[in-house]
């Protein structure tokens, strides 16, 4: 009887750890409340603007290609003894304009592509026939930290990315992350904005931040069952110590 009595407070421990280790489904499942065949219609889009510091190439092209070529930025560098002309791009400055050749400074700050287009459309006019502008944003890429697998910072190639593409870049949110509470930090032109978005609903498709930006940053959180194996392994050395000291003592007494 005296080995019962003592082994049920080891039992009730042991018993503890498992449940504070065991997690929820309603925590690690996307989407939880979609229902099967149910058909969703999003408005949600998004045209990237353009920001300061962005990278951006621009090509102005004609059906004759030397009327074209002083309104392209280019470098000249040697490739198998002759000059080979670079492709340079250009730099949204602070005042969120670009220094385009024969045309000078221009404002760009805001405008999405296509709006660019337009502009610098209009703008050629003067010189140039039916010009054929293609752009094209260089620096764009998204970040994402904390409870991923692979966190890091990934260069975007088409002209979009959403959330849960970025997401995927990172190899998923680790069993730990917090699914319902993942925050997206935005910058635009030096002020930060923070949304926090719910994975685990549908709503999530209508988010302002569902589709990213140029820069974005994602941070998922750790959940609590992260928080709690945390707070354990600091613990670590200590808790052995006594969980070793408590079998010692049982076992003397059991003898």
């Amino acid at each position: 009887m005296k080995k019962v009595y003592y082994a049920i407070p080891l039992f009730i421990v042991l018993l503890g750890l498992l449940i504070s280790s065991c997690g929820s489904k309603k925590d690690v499942v996307y989407f939880q409340d979609a229902q099967d065949y149910e058909t969703i219609v999003s408005n949600n889009t998004l045209n990237n603007t353009f920001k300061v510091d962005d990278l951006i190439g621009i090509n102005v092209s004609t059906l004759d290609p030397t009327v074209s070529i002083p309104f392209n930025l280019v470098m000249g560098r040697q490739e198998g003894g002759f000059n080979q002309p670079q492709q340079l791009d250009y730099i949204v400055d602070k005042n969120g304009e670009i220094d385009f050749p024969v045309l000078g400074t221009i404002k760009i700050l805001g405008y999405t592509p296509e709006e660019t287009k337009i502009l610098l459309k209009e703008k050629l006019k003067p010189y140039l026939k039916d010009p054929i502008i293609n752009i094209r944003l260089r620096n764009f890429t998204v970040t994402v930290l904390g409870e991923v697998n692979r966190p890091g910072t990934y260069p975007v190639n088409g002209e979009q990315i959403t959330v849960l593409e970025a997401i995927g870049l990172a190899n998923d949110l680790g069993i730990k992350g917090k699914r319902d509470n993942v925050l997206v930090i935005r910058d635009f032109n030096g002020t930060k904005v923070y949304t926090r978005i719910d994975l685990t609903s549908k709503d999530v498709l209508n988010s302002p931040v569902y589709y990213l930006t140029q820069n974005d940053v994602v941070y998922v959180e750790p959940n609590n069952s992260a928080i709690t194996s945390s707070a354990l392994d600091n613990r670590a050395g200590i808790s052995i110590s006594i969980a070793s000291l408590l079998i010692t003592t049982t076992l003397i007494l059991i003898r």
